[in-house]
């Protein structure tokens, strides 16, 4: 029956691999003629270079091709998912026996002479498309064919020819053949190279050049590697030159090795072609599972990102309202919390009134009490000046230059107990100031200087004060409040130190020794925000672990009853919080206690009239 309906079929790309001119010719115009579209090939190597820009509907291979014949070509179409289901039909010369048998156990479809009636030819070629079309997916296109790639590590020398005809073998199997004569000329970069890298490596272990064993360890240990990040590993495949005595112990180093496969090269290249053929196979299987599920993963996750979006689209003007509430609520909270920090630092400065009162009573007391001593003697001084002034000799003269003298240095004296007065006057205005919760630039020095000042009586002269600045002396924060987180940790370094003294220290002259170290240096994040860090360390007997985790906690205090009241720390604590820092408490080797207060510092700072804007959410 005539051929002259045309169908869908009838646009369906066939891929025709013919090496003969003549007989391509004759294939095409048929084809043609019945209005299917034919591509044309001489090789079925080129056949399936063609396959990476376009999968055919069908091919139709000659089975004696150069190079590879048609069942190898069918063989590499159903080693690869994209290509599996793709018919093909093998044309021959002639009936040959056992040669049927062998292109259909290759993965052909259809067997079918040249010599055959057309009309036949094109019914199969019809009846091939419409199961084709019937039960094979839609190819995806970054998924297209590619052919196997083995690299073969033997030495290039032509006393081995089994190498050369391996090599021949392999590629008349359709695979891309490498040659590599120096293992130490691989990369191991090669193995993250999804363009280039094999599948399988053979490896020649009978020659001398160089140690098979070592290099099958080596490439064992990057596939291992290679594993590790998800991808399928590459197959090892050993090549043997023959018996050996220690045949067994030397199988067993191979395997325990990472080889894959141990084949001797007696059983010739075409066994030893099979042999690959099998490993490299179940590698693209592999390969073909992983992709499967990379993109059944991916289309789980498209398809819960529809719904998410879906659902926050459907429910967004709720979400809105409901976002507008919490942030009504969120600043309500952050509101009512800046109140309760204010109204904590208050009281914990007003807890530590008492003390403070009583040590600048005592460091105004002395210079007070030298001064109104000298005025005494300043006044009999001139008393007796004014009697020598009336008897007015050289006796009188010489006593009343002494008295001058004596009168002068006092009031010297006089003079610098009023300094000392007026500086910790200034330095108690300069810390008890009231813009606590103003964000200023200060000088981080002076600061920590004033601190110093204000603790003089309670450091005495046995406490070293030991400072190391390497910080900018500029920094944005809040003068105030950062004044007194330093001065309630040194102050209680101090007491550490004082309560940590031997018994016997009345006899050794009341004096607490000790020392307290003060440290300031940036700190270069790799976030880009640097931090200016204060380390405060003391040789005192340090903080237990289980008071390190109380010990910002409010009221908690390791102090006797009425000695503290357990809010200096947690003052600290709120204040470093506030400053979108952050305050830790560690332990010194040797013994000792080491506070570490780091706060964001802005490079922009450190230019005066230029300061950066504070932290979002900082206190105000």
């Amino acid at each position: 029956m005539p051929l002259t309906e045309r169908d869908d079929m009838a646009d369906t790309l066939l891929l025709l691999v013919e090496d003969s001119d003549t007989q391509a010719l004759r294939i095409r115009r048929m084809l043609e003629g019945h209005g299917f579209h034919v591509h044309r090939v001489a090789s079925g190597e080129e056949a399936l270079d063609t396959l990476d820009a376009r999968l055919p509907g069908l091919v139709i291979a000659d089975y004696h091709l150069p190079g590879m014949n048609g069942g190898q070509l069918a063989r590499q179409l159903r080693m690869n998912a994209v290509t599996r289901t793709i018919p093909v039909l093998i044309l021959t010369e002639g009936i040959e026996p056992g040669l049927e048998r062998e292109g259909l156990e290759s993965g052909a479809d259809a067997y079918i002479p040249k010599s055959s009636d057309p009309t036949l030819i094109v019914f199969r070629i019809r009846a091939l498309l419409r199961e084709h079309a019937a039960h094979a997916p839609s190819p995806v296109a970054e998924h297209m064919f590619r052919r196997a790639r083995i690299m073969v590590i033997a030495p290039a020398s032509p006393r081995l020819q089994a190498v050369p005809e391996l090599i021949g073998q392999l590629r008349r199997d359709g695979h891309i053949v490498t040659l590599c004569p120096d293992p130490a000329e691989l990369d191991p970069t090669l193995l993250h190279d999804p363009e280039h890298v094999p599948d399988c490596i053979v490896i020649d272990l009978a020659c001398r050049e160089f140690d098979g064993l070592e290099v099958c360890r080596v490439l064992d240990e990057w596939r291992q590697a290679d594993l590790l990040s998800g991808n399928v590993p590459l197959r090892l495949l050993g090549v043997d030159g023959g018996p050996r005595p220690d045949a067994r112990e030397f199988s067993a180093r191979m395997f325990e090795s990472g080889i894959d496969d141990l084949v001797s090269r007696d059983v010739g290249p075409a066994a030893l072609a099979l042999r690959i053929r099998v490993l490299v196979r179940r590698k693209l299987l592999q390969d073909d599972v992983r992709r499967i599920e990379v993109e059944r993963q991916a289309r789980e996750i498209a398809v819960k990102s529809a719904r998410a979006e879906a659902a926050a689209i459907a429910s967004k003007a709720s979400l809105a309202e409901a976002l507008e509430q919490a942030n009504r609520e969120l600043a309500d909270a952050n509101r009512k919390l800046i109140e309760t920090q204010g109204k904590l630092v208050q009281t914990a400065k007003m807890a530590s009134l008492g003390e403070l009162v009583a040590g600048i009573a005592h460091e105004i007391n002395n210079p007070l009490a030298f001064i109104l001593a000298h005025k005494d003697t300043v006044a009999r001084g001139l008393a007796r000046v004014m009697e020598l002034e009336a008897t007015c000799t050289d006796a009188g003269h010489a006593a009343r230059e002494a008295d001058l003298t004596k009168c002068r240095d006092r009031v010297g004296s006089m003079n610098m107990g009023l300094r000392r007065i007026q500086n910790l006057v200034l330095n108690l205005r300069k810390f008890s100031r009231l813009d606590e919760g103003v964000f200023q630039l200060i000088d981080v020095p002076e600061a920590l200087e004033t601190v110093m000042a204000l603790l003089t009586q309670k450091l005495g002269s046995g406490i070293v004060v030991r400072r190391q600045y390497e910080a900018p002396d500029r920094l944005y924060c809040q003068a105030a409040l950062l004044n007194q987180v330093i001065m309630n940790i040194i102050s209680n370094a101090a007491d550490a130190i004082l309560a940590a003294q031997p018994d016997d220290m009345s006899e050794r002259g009341g004096i607490a020794e000790g020392e307290i170290s003060i440290h300031t240096f940036l700190s270069h994040n790799a976030g880009g925000q640097d931090a200016y860090v204060f380390v405060i360390t003391d040789n005192g007997p340090g903080i237990a672990p289980d008071v390190q985790e109380r010990i910002f906690e409010p009221f908690f205090t390791t102090k006797p009853v009425g000695a503290g009241t357990g809010l200096g720390l947690a003052i600290a604590y709120s204040v470093v919080q506030a400053h979108h820092g952050s305050l830790q408490v560690g332990s010194v080797p040797g013994g000792g206690a080491r506070f570490t207060i780091s706060v964001p510092w802005h490079a922009g700072a450190g230019a005066e009239g230029q300061p950066a804007p504070p932290a979002p959410g900082a206190m105000r």
